[in-house]
């Protein structure tokens, strides 16, 4: 690997910093900003020698005995981990929740560098001990985190590049950190992409013994991924979420703190029965989430959900439910079927929260393939420097961190079903002519080599951003976009309805488990002119189920401020268009980037736009 030009804004940031008391916004990440700033209220001085002083044999013989749960769940991962930095000559560390590592595997020449700088098992790397860096203020923020050389706070880690995630127990309390570090010379593309998967196997093995008087539901979209760890888990008991794993929350839209908050029937239209009989079950917008129900206490047996899950029954094409599918859309379903029964790709295009991905599930529903796999694809959500692999599959060895025996990638899994590429605006423009052959062949090779493979499915695609605009400005490729838009399909956004108050009644009668909805509070909801689209409604709703309790009127004061105030009825402009974009205002992204404490992604999601596009505007810094 070519090592790294040194980047000239980062030593600016550190001198403005650290000379002349300014904060460079924009010139690192919020998150190492804020971080530094607690340094210096934590009383660090940049200029001393950082305090590391490692524990003795027996004190940390008796840490490790202490945590030997967390250490016996994470040793699989930390093995096959450090196999493979060993040959990128990084390590991997596992650290407990206050910050002291506990083991450390990996490349033994830059074991031995890292060891300079007392980043080795019995050192605690929390804030307070050893400043800025990716362990101890990932504990802070809560969240995966990558700190690159310069921004350490002292001088010496600045030879570092760590990459680190915290590792969750599945009530949402953290039990310590993952991390790969390495040499702050070379690049890191990979490394939190890889990490994230990693924290995401540890954290499913912690349900694999059940829970104490805890019903587990495993739950995803697609039947495949069941027993995975990219299937969703939640524990229940006495009716309300006690337990989730990240894949489990993301499925509704939860955060950790709705953990021991939330009630079933905020999540879930039918009662658990329903999952005994069939393996299926609707959540309350509607989507079928196919699972398996675990007792209370009990283990499951490994590999048990993929033989013991019933096979997805047919499904006829049923009554379109609630507001979602009015006159005009019953229209667009009927004429995108018959495009699709043709073999055609469907476009469909529409802001943020619009239903698209609702509406492909119809269609797939409605389809001869409904009985076939359903696979959706987020392509703005897939770590941007695995997305190629993800997509297309790999072979063993294809690339550093490929897992043993290879992967099928994404496109295989639609076989004989319908893929659903979601956000496909957001595809990295190197990527698009490897999708356009796979898709006018319908045959694709893994990375790695080995024997081309048939293809069979249908297509559904969907943007927010205007595609054709895209095209024009060159951040999509014209050929692509002519292969994907055989039928488009434009959702009109929920400001657009001509009976908003039809739409906010039909959804109440879904979630509101028959209680009344005061005027006033049906009011204010028509007179909001949801941004947000159909979810942002759908949320705020449940929201009001939970607030407002069983038998409990749900009153307005319950509502947010901006829809109580009538404020929300003034209309933003249409964040996904490139003309709206280009009125923007830069200190409105910076404030979002700033709610959102450096998070990218999730500053895109809040605008309504894609990464790429925030990159470009601010200069925001990649990963992390």
């Amino acid at each position: 690997m070519s090592p790294l030009a040194p980047d000239p804004r980062l030593g600016s940031a550190r001198r403005s910093f650290f000379e002349r008391g300014a904060a460079p916004v924009g010139a690192v990440p919020d998150a190492i900003l804020h971080s530094w700033q607690r340094c210096q209220r934590h009383g660090l001085l940049v200029d001393a020698q950082p305090n590391a002083e490692p524990l003795t044999d027996g004190r940390l013989r008796e840490l490790r005995q202490r945590r030997e749960r967390l250490w016996r769940q994470a040793r699989p991962e930390l093995e096959g981990l450090a196999a493979e930095m060993t040959h990128s000559g990084s390590i991997v560390l596992l650290t407990d929740e206050d910050g002291w590592i506990l083991d450390a595997e990996g490349s033994t020449g830059f074991l031995d560098k890292a060891g300079r700088v007392a980043l080795m098992p019995g050192v605690r790397w929390d804030e307070t001990s050893v400043g800025t860096n990716a362990i101890g203020t990932a504990l802070v923020e809560g969240r995966a985190l990558q700190v690159r050389g310069g921004e350490h706070y002292f001088a010496p880690h600045g030879i570092l590049t760590c990459s680190a995630v915290p590792i969750m127990d599945p009530h949402g309390q953290c039990l310590g950190v993952l991390d790969v570090s390495g040499d702050a010379r070379l690049p890191h593309l990979h490394a939190l992409a890889l990490v994230r998967q990693a924290v995401a196997q540890i954290e499913h093995r912690g349900f694999a013994d059940g829970l104490p008087d805890c019903e587990l539901l495993r739950l995803h979209h697609q039947p495949v991924l069941l027993g995975s760890a990219r299937e969703g888990v939640l524990g229940f008991r006495g009716g309300r979420l006690v337990a989730a794993n990240r894949a489990g929350l993301a499925l509704f839209g939860l955060e950790r703190h709705d953990i021991g908050r939330t009630p079933y029937e905020a999540l879930f239209e039918q009662p658990l029965s329903r999952l005994a009989d069939d393996g299926v079950l609707l959540d309350r917008q509607g989507r079928r989430l196919y699972g398996l129900r675990q007792p209370r206490g009990t283990r499951r047996a490994q590999g048990a959900p993929a033989q013991r899950l019933p096979q997805a029954p047919p499904v006829v094409a049923a009554v379109p439910r609630g507001p979602l599918f009015d006159a005009a859309q019953q229209a667009q379903l009927h004429a995108a079927g018959r495009v699709l029964q043709a073999g055609l790709p469907v476009l469909l295009q529409g802001e943020t929260g619009t239903g698209k991905e609702v509406f492909a599930r119809e269609l797939h529903a409605r389809s001869a393939r409904a009985g076939r796999p359903f696979v959706a694809v987020n392509c703005a959500a897939l770590p941007e420097g695995l997305i190629e692999s993800e997509l297309f599959g790999y072979e063993e060895g294809a690339f550093t961190g490929a897992r043993r025996h290879g992967s099928t990638g994404l496109l295989r899994q639609a076989e004989g079903g319908v893929l659903f590429l979601d956000e496909i605006g957001d595809m990295p423009l190197a990527l698009q002519p490897r999708l356009l052959r796979v898709l006018q062949e319908r045959e694709l090779s893994p990375l790695g080599g080995g024997k081309p493979v048939k293809l069979d499915f249908a297509l559904v695609c969907a943007s927010h951003c205007d595609l054709p605009q895209a095209v024009a400005a060159g951040r999509f490729r014209a050929d692509l976009y002519y292969r994907i838009a055989d039928h488009v399909v434009t959702l009109a956004p929920l400001r657009q309805h001509p009976d908003r108050g039809a739409v906010v009644d039909a959804l109440w009668q879904q979630l509101g488990h028959d209680q009344a909805l005061p005027a006033a509070t049906r009011a204010a909801l028509v007179a909001c002119a949801w941004p947000g689209n159909l979810r942002q409604l759908s949320a705020c709703l449940r929201t009001l189920v939970a607030l407002a309790g069983p038998g409990q009127p749900a009153g307005p004061e319950l509502l947010p401020d901006v829809v109580r105030n009538g404020a929300a009825d003034t209309v933003p402009p249409v964040l996904g268009s490139t003309a709206a974009l280009g009125e923007i205002a830069e200190a409105a992204m910076r404030q979002a980037l700033a709610a959102c404490e450096g998070n990218v992604s999730a500053a895109a999601k809040r605008l309504g736009i894609s990464r790429s596009t925030l990159y470009r505007r601010l200069g925001a810094p990649r990963g992390g």
